[in-house]
């Protein structure tokens, strides 16, 4: 049942090593698949209005020699309503994430789906 001479321990050992090296190696593909689309769009500008906000934080705990660390990330995005009543949700800088408010107006600059700038109507 289990791998010879190996035992329970290799054979999870194993499982799991190769349940990681998958994540890592699907995630990086898909990254390197969304890279490659937003580069082969064009760059567009319309009108839109910014119709919601929102924060994505992730926590992380490492132990290292003993010493517990904690940090964390947030990930920023805004939802723009375009004239078609379309909505798109972007990933967007902290810079511009504090700079943009519900309900602003402008012309929107966007890539795929890479946020280029948002430039507010007067």
């Amino acid at each position: 049942m289990f791998p010879p001479g190996g035992g329970l321990f290799s054979f999870l050992f194993t499982i799991t090593l190769l349940i990681i090296v998958g994540s890592i190696l699907f995630r990086a593909v898909a990254g390197v698949r969304q890279w490659t689309f937003n580069n082969q769009q064009p760059v567009l500008t319309v009108p839109a209005q910014i119709v919601s906000k929102r924060t994505e934080v992730h926590r992380h705990t490492n132990n290292t020699n003993g010493q517990i660390t904690s940090s964390s990330t947030t990930s920023y995005f805004v939802t723009f309503q375009v004239q078609s009543g379309d909505r798109l949700e972007l990933k967007v800088h902290g810079r511009d994430y504090g700079l943009l408010a519900e309900g602003d107006a402008g012309d929107l600059t966007f890539q795929g789906t890479r946020f280029q700038g948002f430039t507010r109507s007067r």
